[in-house]
């Protein structure tokens, strides 16, 4: 029988926080997140589900199949990559396959957690199925050339953790991975509150204060306004509000951006000494949803001494890459792991 798919491909970037899928003439762009039902059946998905997390019953099971950058949860991460597909492709089945389908992935990861993305990808039953470095298609993503042998400082800010390479060659001459990122800043926030007015807040809210008044360095302009904070008294029990600004997050977060800081500096210690003199000429290029901290490129350009280029769209940058590589399989297809 003739396979209508057979000729669909798809990219995933299959994020700690969030995953996009792209085909060829859309982007689809949902958290990470899944709700079961009592009888394990599928309750909701991406944004819907994102809602319900921190308000559920017991009735309800919120998951969250991410963690650190990987597939924590294999079954419900299996579950939510197949609804996001199903959401892209319309409801129609897609049992028959797919021609190529290619996910970024960590670094750092191990052949077992590599393993569980590829037999996540294989339910799909696709022609052709690869595996892309994601600081490599974080660099393909801001149009930058890997190819060649100039060497280029990637800064990956994710959810789960952060990755640094050094690339040359179509290949990582140096790297660092830190378990310091966007859920961190989160926690960090969390505990802050707890440890000093002792008071709850929820995940969500965490990510609120960074997204509103989050940053990492004084001169920040413009200033954004204080932020009205809801939680509960963890002594009472009774609804409370604060307020925060954006210092007081500054304080925050100061340990866990010191940490990215050093794993840059090792990165560079580690690297080189001819594309140490690359990146003393082109700088650091910084991606990811941590790139979106305000002040964070005058900071990271007064520590650690070279020029900071920010991605305009940081959160996307791995998913243009993944897309881009799609698109264009013979140019890419030594940095393709089957």
């Amino acid at each position: 029988m003739f396979n209508i798919f057979r000729h669909t491909s798809f990219s995933v970037d299959l994020g700690n926080n969030n995953t996009l899928l792209t085909t060829s003439d859309k982007v689809l762009a949902q958290p990470s997140y899944i709700v079961f039902n009592a009888n394990h059946s599928v309750k909701a998905v991406g944004e819907e589900a994102f809602e319900m997390f921190e308000k559920t019953h017991s009735d309800l099971l919120p998951v969250k199949p991410m963690r650190d950058g990987v597939i924590a949860e294999f079954d419900s991460a299996s579950v939510l990559l197949r609804e996001l597909v199903n959401k892209a492709y319309g409801g129609r089945s897609f049992f028959s396959g797919f021609n190529h389908i290619i996910s970024g992935v960590p670094y750092y990861t191990s052949e077992v957690e590599r393993r569980a993305l590829r037999d996540a990808l294989d339910q799909f039953n696709p022609g052709k199925r690869s595996l892309l470095f994601e600081p490599l298609a974080a660099a393909i993503g801001m149009d930058l050339n890997i190819q060649e042998p100039e060497g280029k400082l990637i800064v990956d800010i994710g959810g789960g953790i952060t990755e640094i390479a050094i690339i040359s060659l179509s290949g990582v001459a140096a790297f660092q991975s830190i378990k310091v990122a966007g859920d961190t800043f989160d926690m960090n926030i969390r505990d802050h509150f707890r440890r000093n007015y002792k008071m709850a807040i929820g995940h969500r809210t965490a990510e609120q204060i960074k997204i509103n008044v989050g940053a990492v360095w004084e001169h920040i302009d413009p200033v954004p306004q204080r932020l009205v904070v809801k939680g509960k008294d963890m002594i009472t029990g009774i609804p409370v509000v604060r307020s925060i600004d954006h210092r007081e997050v500054i304080f925050i977060l100061e340990k866990s951006i010191s940490a990215i800081e050093h794993g840059i500096i090792q990165a560079l210690e580690t690297c080189p000494p001819e594309l140490a003199a690359d990146i003393y000429q082109s700088g650091i290029y910084l991606t990811g949803g941590g790139a979106l901290l305000r002040g964070i490129k005058d900071r990271f350009e007064k520590n650690i001494q070279l020029d900071v280029h920010v991605d305009e769209h940081a959160l996307s940058s791995v998913s243009r890459g993944i897309a881009h590589v799609l698109a264009n399989t013979k140019k890419y297809a030594g940095i393709l792991i089957d």
